[in-house]
């Protein structure tokens, strides 16, 4: 699916009043899961402040409040955003969105969405703190390689055992380099992610499933549940000495999952056509950077977002070094299969300088578009090439 037309777009949505309620919750719902204890008697101020907040809205406007924090917690889980007493945007709320997965009692992605679309950056806290720290680094000692080997660690070792942990300060590519950085992105898996003293590992993304109470796991990454590979038994990881850590949540969600969206791009890329992305360039000023015939570069950021409204809000104009010809915001076709609407309403809120800077295209899309610029090729309908 291409990007909605510019004259599909209605000049931007207003932000809701109860946008930033809903915000709230999020955050405290994210806060409670990441708790290792459950609080006993005070919950912390955000998680009491969003609860408090909550109950005094739904007073006002006359309906039942949820009669508790854990009542917080099960409307998340049990209610669509449609059916939440907030003044939200059709296209916020639409179809069986929830906040909490109902079988894992995880949040969503959408959840951590919600928290790092806020107007305030400190709400993205965690991953950006460790992304930027990792910079930091290797910009000080001038190792750019340093930097992507480090993107490419947490892409494909979102689990790792103590041992592997501990042995990253001997790998030149970047753990002598950012070792304790690293070490900060990892923490203890819970142990109620145990059974049978293993833990199970998504064979398709790497990250840990969570058990299920009614038997069975499930990968909580979107891009593995939607295609139904995620639910199977998973490969067993037993918890040896040294422990089993994963990446917090945050970089799971936002550098793990894209991560891997920009992997296959890039390994699509060499098989269809030969070319050679340069991922990550100069620190991170996009995704990859790909060459066409003329000394031309496209330059491609890989976003795996469920809301295409939040998505664009928190859009901001490509680095211009290294310099490119167009730039694409590339999502992964399954979201654009789930939602029809997905582009129209990306364009819709997308800030208006952005408007003819950015284009947004599916990862098969793109693949047919570097098609139709190489000579002597013509592409399949799944994107390949034949000569």
């Amino acid at each position: 699916m291409t990007t909605a037309s510019l004259s599909e777009r209605s000049g931007g949505a207003s932000a809701a009043p109860d946008e930033n309620l809903l915000r709230l919750v999020a955050g405290a719902l994210l806060m409670l899961s990441r708790l290792r204890t459950v609080p006993n008697p005070v919950y912390p101020a955000n998680v009491q402040n969003a609860y408090n907040r909550l109950v005094l809205h739904c007073l006002r406007v006359g309906v039942e409040p949820p009669g508790s924090v854990p009542d917080m917690a099960r409307w998340a889980a049990e209610r669509p955003l449609g059916r939440w007493p907030l003044a939200l945007p059709e296209e916020l709320r639409t179809g069986d969105t929830r906040l909490v997965d109902p079988e894992t009692r995880l949040p969503h992605q959408l959840c951590l969405e919600w928290e790092v679309s806020a107007a305030d950056p400190a709400a993205e806290l965690f991953e950006n703190d460790r992304i930027l720290e990792a910079l930091a680094v290797c910009r000080a000692a001038n190792a750019p390689h340093a930097y992507t080997a480090f993107r490419k660690l947490l892409t494909t070792k979102p689990v790792l055992t103590g041992v592997e942990l501990a042995l990253l300060g001997g790998d030149p590519a970047c753990g002598m380099l950012l070792q304790q950085v690293i070490k900060r992105c990892y923490e203890p898996a819970p142990a109620s992610y145990l059974r049978e003293g293993a833990y199970s590992q998504c064979e398709r993304c790497g990250c840990l499933m969570v058990p299920l109470l009614r038997g069975g796991h499930r990968c909580e990454l979107d891009r593995c549940r939607r295609d139904g590979r995620a639910s199977g038994p998973g490969k067993a990881l037993r918890a040896e000495r040294g422990g089993v850590f994963q990446l917090s949540r945050p970089l799971r969600m936002f550098i793990t999952s894209p991560g891997l969206a920009e992997t296959e791009l890039e390994s699509a890329l060499l098989a269809k056509f030969g070319i050679r992305a340069e991922m990550w360039p100069n620190y991170d000023a996009y995704d990859l950077r790909v060459a066409l015939p003329g000394g031309r570069h496209w330059a491609v950021d890989v976003k795996d977002w469920a809301n295409p409204v939040l998505l664009a809000r928190t859009l901001t104009p490509f680095r211009t070094e290294p310099p490119y010809e167009r730039a694409f915001l590339v999502v992964p076709r399954y979201r654009l299969q789930e939602n029809e609407a997905y582009g129209r309403q990306f364009l819709r809120n997308l800030p208006e300088d952005l408007v003819e800077r950015v284009t947004l295209l599916d990862d098969r899309t793109f693949l047919r578009r570097v098609a139709d610029e190489l000579p002597g090729t013509k592409h399949t309908r799944d994107g390949g090439r034949h000569a």
